[in-house]
């Protein structure tokens, strides 16, 4: 029989790429189709964008087809690309397709039993597609997950857990598989290749159930979703720096809207947008009903006697600073100029362990200089306490047991565990922290000290205030969450802290609304980098002027930070509610589009 098939020419992109070619192929490849294909020396994966008859061209040929997406995951796709500026390379390397699921439905039965509170708010997340669980530290919330997955495990469907951290996923792990065993799979970036190919492979033949992890666990082809739960929501984690710049939560809420499921997003402090945005509950006290008396201090001593009674009762201490190392700037007495990396521009970081200066954005380090470079002097200031100091001054003075908490130190998920792991064994006494410390981790203290935290506060983002809070918030929490305990807040704001987080969301909604930011508009952040200045300038003008008769341009210029890893950066900020066609007529090939950025530095 004579071979009916014909060539056609389709556009290929290159999966972790921006770049796409054209190849030749049987007729028999449709959009979307993800192929193997020669390139240069060696084969690689591509996503087909588009279809031709015909070219003017020679071209190399598709090798064979490896997947076909479904039509949800195509539209999943198409929404990342569109909406985050990403090119379909970028956006379907972050997935991990599996192909012919097999199902079989388990019948569960936890043995957790929950409150008259808790049965009412797994009632209203049962009863609204997309939820917040708006509930207190220590108040429930996992117990209230782990029923509604049984739930939806004995209706036949999949779940899936999102956490903010690699660091926090054993003790989720662990509390998972008491009730649901080997249905569950861990999935982040630390999981070994091996690994991953077992537990697609375990999906794929209806073994594994729920799916916990961090953001790209989103990103696996879990078939029949019934629940994304979204666990910490507020955590800034969820939002990639990388192209695309996309946000998990979000997207959460999104693919629970393809795959009509349910979406949970728990935390004791949403984001003031989420509660604009979405239904919640409100679940408020403590599951042993324990109080945080709170107090406030002006400084570090200020806290001294209190860690003496709490180490004399043999009790824990955690201290959140905002700044890892010892010092976040080493200044020069004499003209005042900070010791900066001569890549970035930005102040270096003192690591007196290692005695070295070290730049946190591109690692750069060298020895601590004994004289200014600018002017000569030998005279320094240190400006802001860090992290390793901290830990220096509770030598001096207590005779403990005391570990630093922060990513000086935390280099590896097995790190994390040995650490947690050793002070829920109360072989660690004081635990001194940044950001990490709030990150949901289940561990009871007597004391939680909170140094510093006006630094937040006074920091150049409309959300500073509710990032402050919130931390406070947070921190605060892994005190009292068994037992009375006490937390001491280094601020000049008492007033602001004093107020409960319900309080400030009805007052900071009232503020964003009359100023017009989130959630009332979108704020769309454009970046041009290159290590020539000019080319970097004349890019963001070249914009800017596309962009100004179209759009609301709050602001243009250098970054606050005008130099990282030795590219000069400048910047765009764009205020919108419909913007996707604007931008994306005006932005060049190497304009980076960050929507709803985190941060503006």
């Amino acid at each position: 029989m004579e071979n009916t098939k014909r060539s056609k020419y389709y556009e290929c992109a290159i999966i972790g790429t921006s770049f796409s070619f054209t190849y030749e192929g049987d007729d028999e490849f449709e959009l979307f189709d993800i192929v193997s294909l020669p390139l240069k020396n060696s084969t690689k994966q591509a996503v087909i964008i588009d279809i031709k008859d015909s070219v003017s061209f020679e071209c190399k040929k598709i090798k064979s087809l490896i997947y076909r997406p479904t039509q949800k995951e195509i539209e999943f796709i198409k929404f990342i690309k569109e909406y985050y500026f990403a090119t379909y390379g970028e956006v379907v390397a972050l997935f991990n397709f599996i192909p012919n699921t097999l199902t079989h439905t388990p019948t569960l039965q936890t043995d957790i039993t929950l409150t008259p509170k808790q049965t009412q708010a797994l009632q209203f997340c049962q009863n609204n597609q997309i939820s917040i669980l708006f509930g207190d530290t220590g108040s429930g919330k996992t117990e209230i997950y782990i029923k509604f997955i049984q739930d939806i495990l004995n209706q036949g469907k999949n779940a899936i857990f999102l956490l903010p951290e690699i660091a926090i996923t054993s003790q989720i792990e662990k509390r998972l598989k008491k009730h649901f065993h080997d249905l569950v799979a861990i999935w982040h970036s630390k999981i070994t290749k091996t690994k991953k190919q077992q537990i697609l492979q375990q999906i794929q033949e209806g073994k594994i159930k729920i799916l916990a992890g961090a953001r790209s666990a989103l990103f696996v082809g879990m078939p029949n979703i019934g629940v994304i739960i979204v666990d910490e929501c507020h955590d800034d984690s969820y939002k990639s720096q990388t192209i695309p710049m996309y946000n998990a939560k979000d997207l959460a809420i999104y693919q629970a809207k393809l795959h009509n499921a349910h979406a949970i997003l728990g935390s004791a402090t949403p984001l003031v947008s989420d509660i604009y945005k979405h239904k919640y509950f409100r679940l408020r006290g403590n599951f042993a009903n324990t109080q945080n008396k709170v107090s406030f201090i002006t400084n570090f001593a200020d806290s001294f006697a209190d860690i003496k009674h709490t180490l004399k009762n043999k009790g824990q201490v955690i201290i959140f600073i905002p700044t890892r190392a010892n010092f976040k700037y080493m200044i020069c007495a004499k003209c005042a100029k900070a010791i900066k990396c001569p890549f970035c521009d930005v102040g270096m970081s003192i690591h007196s362990k290692e005695r070295i200066l070290k730049c946190h954005y591109c690692s750069y380090a060298t020895q601590i200089p004994q004289t200014c470079p600018n002017c000569g002097s030998d005279e320094f200031l240190n400006e802001r306490i860090g992290s390793s100091e901290i830990v220096e001054i509770l030598k001096e003075h207590f005779d403990a047991s005391i570990q630093k908490f922060d990513r000086d130190i935390i280099t590896s998920k097995s790190r994390i565990d040995k650490i947690l792991k050793d002070f829920h064994n109360k072989k660690i006494d004081i635990l001194v922290g940044t950001q990490m410390l709030s990150k949901g981790h289940d561990y009871d203290v007597d004391l939680a000290i909170i140094l510093d935290i006006d630094f937040i506060l006074n920091m150049s983002d409309f959300r500073a205030r509710e990032k402050a809070l919130s931390l406070a918030v947070q921190v605060a929490g892994r005190a009292g969450r068994r037992k009375n305990a006490k937390v001491l807040i280094q601020t000049l704001n008492q007033d602001f802290f004093k107020l409960s987080y319900d309080e400030f969301i009805k007052e900071e909604l009232e503020f964003r609304k009359e100023l017009k930011y989130p959630p009332f508009c979108n704020l769309i952040k454009l970046e041009f980098s290159n290590k020539d200045q000019n080319k970097a300038y004349n890019e963001m003008m070249k914009v800017k002027t596309c962009l100004e008769k179209k759009m609301e341009i709050l602001g243009f210029g250098e970054s606050p930070i005008s130099k990282i890893a030795n590219k000069y950066r400048y910047q765009i900020l764009l205020k919108a509610n419909r913007f996707l066609q604007n931008i994306w007529a005006c932005k060049t090939e190497h304009t980076k589009v960050d929507v709803n950025p985190v941060n503006f530095v």
